[in-house]
């Protein structure tokens, strides 16, 4: 099984550090990454690592990772509340897929709490700020290792 691991972002995530800071923290989007790709290297995975602020290219770096994946660590944002079409994509991935929350949505405004992507998700990250990326690296290369043996 492949050890490729795609690490996609939704809209707004760009201004992580910048935007709202005691919600989502002060590390960037730029910070994320290079820790995921520290880990990474550490567990043997490579990484793609993406961030749109469109739905459509969200999708279709799903597809792409249909061909060449392992698994799918995924941080909707704000598309978690409304996708269907993301939602209708990752379905068609046969890997594990973790969805990631900075914040403890629960602990948020009400339409917050509801989530198309989990209905998918083999596990759900929340609350755990940035560190919820790293965690969710480490759950799929034990998912993808228990897969492979």
């Amino acid at each position: 099984m492949s050890r490729l691991v795609y690490v996609l972002n939704g809209p707004n995530l760009n201004l992580l550090g910048k935007r709202q800071p005691h919600i989502y923290g002060h590390e960037t989007l730029a910070d994320v990454e290079a820790e995921c790709r520290k880990v990474a290297e550490e567990l043997r995975l490579d990484i793609r690592f993406h961030q749109s602020n469109r739905e459509y290219e969200i999708i279709d770096w799903v597809h792409e990772a249909r061909e060449v994946a392992g698994g799918i660590a995924i941080n909707p944002a704000a598309f978690t509340h409304t996708s269907v079409a993301i939602l209708d994509a990752l379905n068609t991935f046969e890997g594990p897929v973790i969805e990631i929350h900075i914040s403890n949505v629960h602990k948020r405004e009400a339409f917050r709490h509801h989530s198309f992507v989990s209905t998918r998700a083999d596990g759900v990250i929340a609350g755990f700020g940035t560190q919820g990326y790293t965690l969710a690296l480490r759950r799929l290369a034990r998912l993808i290792d228990e897969k492979a043996s």
